[in-house]
């Protein structure tokens, strides 16, 4: 084993020191551009060629030297802005970023624009503009602000008053808390219902995306001429099965959705998955909760309101259209029977 020298293992230990506590001074041949707002610093000088070339220890420590003394700059700029304590005076000192000059990409696309429900198209249409009320106001019973709503709002649930007015016309015999629980519980079905149409048509109205053109561009990958191709085949009368095949291309012809074929689990083999499956169609028929699909349910209750608006509005139409012929009869035959009248009573001179 070579022996180590006291003054090599001195001098190291003063190097790693110095490298500890360098100097917070930088100096460099062209100036940095600082972008504050974003906590960013462009180095425009060239480092050294000879230095960087290859993979060693020398090149890893030009590196750190080189960040180090980029993020000391940044640092140094830093401190120049207007600082403040946050939280009183023992809180932490903050600086004040200015507004970012550089604009950085997004990682993602934009979120798409939500689309707008029946009443805000009813609204666009109609002017209506949407008024910001306060959350609190003036409860005469109570004496005090409170909510607008939600618990303990002001004039509070009229379901839980303990006076019930009765409406003029109504049946005196009639429970008015029974009314307001009933009427209560429709409002909120009919909100609920109409949440779940505005879900159901955005759902439709984000499925109804344009497809992507097909034609030709400058820089078409492997997926876009892969589906130009299945367009193509599927474009004869039987659907490709005749075609030519190119290279390399699948033997079952291509669906015109495109679409993945239906797999079906096999016979034999998973016992685990099949005990699962079988378990949980017994917890649904032996549950006394059905299992509701929702869109489906919703799109069915909207197809029979549009039926039943359809035939309404027919059967409206037709009761127009017989009304107008009986009384268009009445009144022809009138003026025929009104004017030979008149001829039958003028006398013979005239």
């Amino acid at each position: 084993m070579a022996a180590v020298r006291v003054e090599a293992v001195l001098a190291a230990a003063e190097e790693q020191e110095a490298e500890k506590r360098r100097s917070v001074t930088v100096e460099k041949e062209l100036e940095l551009e600082f972008d504050l707002g974003n906590l960013l610093a462009l180095d425009r000088n060239p480092p050294p060629a000879a230095a960087l070339r290859g993979a060693g220890p020398r090149r890893e420590a030009l590196l750190r030297a080189l960040a180090r003394d980029n993020t000391q700059l940044l640092v140094s700029r830093l401190w120049e802005l207007p600082a403040e304590r946050a939280g009183g005076a023992g809180g932490p000192l903050v600086a004040r970023l200015p507004e970012p000059t550089f604009r950085l990409p997004r990682e993602k696309p934009p979120p798409r624009p939500r689309p707008p429900t029946r009443w805000e198209q009813f609204a666009r249409l109609k002017g209506i503009r949407r008024r910001k009320k306060t959350s609190l106001v003036w409860d005469e019973q109570a004496k005090e602000w409170r909510r607008r709503w939600g618990y303990r709002r002001a004039g509070g649930d009229p379901a839980r008053a303990w006076l019930a007015e009765v409406p003029a016309g109504a049946d005196p015999e009639e429970d008015q808390f029974a009314r307001l629980r009933r009427e209560k519980r429709e409002r909120v079905a009919r909100n609920e219902l109409n949440r779940l149409r505005n879900l159901a048509r955005a759902h439709r109205a984000g499925s109804a995306v344009p497809a992507a053109p097909l034609h030709p561009t400058g820089h078409q990958d492997r997926e876009e001429l892969r589906r130009v191709a299945r367009v193509a085949r599927v474009s004869t009368a039987s659907l490709g099965r005749f075609q030519p095949r190119l290279p390399k291309e699948p033997a079952e012809p291509p669906s015109r959705s495109g679409g993945k074929k239906r797999r079906f689990e096999p016979l034999l083999g998973n016992l685990a998955a099949e005990r699962s499956r079988q378990l949980e169609l017994l917890r649904d028929m032996g549950s006394k909760k059905p299992v509701l699909d929702i869109t489906r349910a919703v799109n069915k209750q909207m197809r029979q309101e549009e039926a039943e608006a359809a035939a309404h509005k027919g059967k409206k139409q037709s009761q127009r259209g017989k009304r107008g012929r009986r009384q268009q009869r009445p009144g022809r035959s009138g003026k025929k029977s009104g004017a030979r009248r008149q001829q039958q009573q003028k006398p013979a001179g005239g």
